[in-house]
């Protein structure tokens, strides 16, 4: 990073990553960020997700919680609590502990806060002149003790009165509770509301019944009991009547419409003591024209208990002495419930009919709402100095973190931290693939908008998909590949990440972006796809030619074995056509001598030159055939910008993010191997290194001897050549 003079009123400037960015480096500078042209932030909003950051701390920057941080919210976190301090300069030690001095007093914040944190440290038990987050974030513990807490919730312990303290425990049981700040349950304003609205409503329902029992409870305390043994045997009763009328109608009808012997004889193997769901679909009793109903005999087994009750509880009321049930007698008893039936589906405030309609009754007669309501405006006249101790754990969160944001918003410092020790909000752990670390790896929150932007940045991009035991949900990243070889990575290959709390994660790769890496892999890269083109070609050579073989053979076996089974004789084999053999040959010939033409030229016109031509032109070679590919790669590389990748994931970037390649090169570490002197066992056997060496010098000597003899020295210089004739090609 270099500092940059420029001319821009109080601000000074650094260049990161290869743009000039404002570099905060005093409270001052935090203080005046309100100042500074909205033109020169690096970001204009981040989200919220996705981020190595506390969350606490984006929820209180997060004011209109849409999930976003934009400037003027930051703008406004950094006004506040440069007001509140004594000395702003404190944020640049981002710690989580702040003396009670250095709260400013003189501002009316600071004084609310500093009496916050006296009380909070009273409420702790706590005898010390500083306040830490630890001790602001269990707000649990804060008001453990305290019954008027300032939330406009209460609970039962908030009352002094007994009768108001069952009021509040009836609300709680009944319609269930709201957390208090103390952490127990308790009831705001809109809960007694609603208890208050059913308890009438309740007891206007109960009223009503009251008011008409006769009619509405014609079988008194037992008309409840007496229609659901009605509703149990009603479908059954007006099956048999129905079938009573039809047998009347048509007298052929009663045979099939009554139960007959085959089905009886369908069940006999059973044991009819668990057979009663077949036995309870045979009809309530015998079918007749007579359409009477018997009360003491003749009623289906498995429908004698239920109308045993109904007869108890209704037909011995209406009808004490009767022995059948005509239809027109059952016909009186729905007009009866009628009543009931509408009271019933009528019943309103249902929720507190737990308490019984005398507590209900009591609640209601004596309506002490307006007193319970007078304590929920006392716990809420608290809630100046309880909101105070909210802003408490605000203002030592913004102290720890807001300067490390500022380092990720503004000017991306901790980003392009030479030594890669701070990492960015972003980074989200290493992947470890293929012998390599890769640093820089973000957390992916839509595939699809990466695979639409991502490509833009220019960088080698690595997409996984990520699964840890110890967490339920998975997590896809995309790594940054800024160095080493690529000829080992492929979709499906597994790795291992690290998050930034140390947990890992089983990796699979599921998507690559191609884009250069190093100068250096450009260099190689023409020459790996034409050996990849040579290899693929070859094995697709022999793939067609094993498989023609394969099925030639299978063919001449087939037609053996036909010509065989049908006694046919043989087809003779085709006569070696000479012809067709020798305009084979010639055409293999031509191919071969244009080759060998074109080889032989290359080498002629390359030992026409100078000898200290030579090495020139090879280079030259080897640059037309990859400079064009190292060329494409430098304009790259020296472009690659995170930007595009950091857009997809919710950013609205106002600058790029170049990584260059000395940049690059700290992001992706390579394997360092020592050298290893030893024996390997299974190592592929050679001559030594001797060998080799002795080897390569003789070519070099060949080489010599050749250009030399090319070129006529070895008779200017009288040396003895003879043996060297066949060489004579050559020249």
């Amino acid at each position: 990073m270099k500092k940059i003079k420029v001319n821009q009123g109080p601000w000074k400037f650094i260049s990161a990553g290869g743009n000039v960015r404002v570099n905060l480096t005093s409270g001052k500078d935090i203080k005046n960020l309100s100042k500074l042209d909205q033109k020169m932030w690096s970001v204009l909003s981040m989200p919220t997700s996705g981020l190595e950051f506390d969350q606490n701390t984006l929820k209180y920057l997060d004011t209109d919680c849409d999930g976003k941080i934009r400037v003027q919210e930051v703008i406004a976190a950094t006004d506040w609590i440069s007001s509140v301090l004594k000395d702003p300069n404190y944020l640049l030690k981002q710690t989580d502990t702040l003396p009670l001095a250095e709260i400013n007093q003189d501002s009316e914040d600071g004084k609310r806060l500093y009496m916050s944190a006296q009380q909070i440290l009273k409420d702790l038990k706590l005898e010390q002149d500083s306040i830490s987050i630890a001790q602001t974030a269990d707000s649990i513990s804060i008001f453990a003790q305290t019954v008027l807490n300032g939330d406009g919730v209460i609970i039962p312990e908030t009352a002094d009165k007994d009768d108001l303290k069952e009021i509040i425990t009836s609300a709680i049981a009944t319609l269930g509770g709201v957390t208090d700040r103390s952490g127990k349950d308790g009831i705001d304003a809109d809960k007694l509301e609603a208890f208050y609205d059913a308890c009438a409503k309740y007891d206007a329902w109960k009223k009503a019944g009251e008011a008409d029992k006769a009619n509405i409870f014609p079988y008194g305390e037992n008309t409840a009991a007496a229609l659901d043994a009605y509703n149990a045997i009603k479908d059954k009763v007006n099956d048999y009547f129905m079938r009573c009328r039809l047998t009347e109608f048509n007298s052929d009808a009663q045979s099939p419409l009554d139960v007959s012997a085959e089905q009886f004889q369908s069940i006999t193997a059973k044991n009819l003591a668990e057979s009663t769901e077949d036995i309870a679909a045979y009809p309530l009793a015998r079918v007749s024209a007579t359409a009477e109903l018997p009360l003491d005999k003749g009623i289906n087994p498995a429908w004698t208990a239920a109308v045993a009750a109904f007869k108890s509880l209704v037909i011995d009321v209406d009808f004490p002495k009767a022995k059948v049930l005509t239809a027109e007698q059952w016909g009186t008893f729905a007009a009866k419930f009628a009543p009931y039936t509408a009271w019933i589906g009528a019943k309103d405030g249902v929720a507190v009919e737990s308490l019984g309609y005398d507590l209900v009754k009591k609640i209601v007669k004596e309506n002490k709402k307006d007193k319970v309501l007078a304590l929920i405006d006392e716990d809420k006249s608290f809630e100046t100095e309880a909101n105070a101790i909210s802003d408490v754990d605000k203002m030592l969160h913004y102290v720890r973190d807001i300067f490390a944001l500022l380092k990720n918003y503004v000017t991306f410092l901790d980003f392009y931290s030479p030594t890669q020790d701070t990492k960015s909000v972003f980074q989200a752990g290493t992947l470890y693939i293929d012998q390599r670390s890769c640093n820089l790896c973000i957390n992916v929150s839509d595939m699809g908008k990466q695979s639409a932007q991502a490509g833009e940045s220019g960088i080698y991009l690595i997409y996984c998909e990520c699964t840890c035991k110890s967490k339920p949900a998975k997590m896809n990243i995309v790594a940054a590949m800024t160095d080493g070889d690529v000829s080992n990575l492929y979709v499906g290959k597994n790795a291992i990440f690290y998050d930034r709390e140390g947990n890992d994660w089983d990796a699979v790769v599921t998507k690559i972006i191609d884009n250069p890496i190093s100068i250096r892999q450009a260099f190689w890269s023409p020459y790996r796809k034409f050996a990849k083109f040579i290899e693929d070609q070859v094995n697709k050579f022999a793939a067609e030619k094993d498989s023609k073989v394969t099925s030639d053979a299978t063919a001449s076996i087939s037609d053996a074995g036909a010509q065989a089974t049908s006694g046919e004789a043989a087809k003779p084999a085709q006569p070696f056509d000479i012809a067709k053999f020798c305009g084979i040959f010639a055409a293999i010939g031509l191919a071969i001598g244009a080759i060998g033409g074109i080889l032989l030229a290359c080498v002629k016109g390359f030992l026409s030159l100078a000898w200290w031509q030579m090495p020139l032109a090879i280079l030259a070679i080897m640059l037309l055939i990859s400079g064009p590919a190292m060329l494409m790669a430098w304009l790259k590389l020296r472009k690659r910008n995170l930007s595009p990748v950091l857009n997809a994931n919710g950013w609205a970037m106002n600058t790029a993010l170049i990584i260059n390649i000395p940049f690059g090169n700290t992001l992706t570490q390579l394997a360092k191997f020592p050298v290893y002197a030893g024996e390997d066992a299974f190592k592929p056997k050679h001559h030594g290194r001797w060998w080799k060496i002795t080897l390569t010098v003789l070519i070099i000597l060949a080489i010599i001897i050749i250009i030399l003899y090319s070129k006529g020295l070895l008779q200017e210089w009288g040396v003895p050549y003879h043996f060297l004739k066949p060489l004579k090609f050559w020249a």
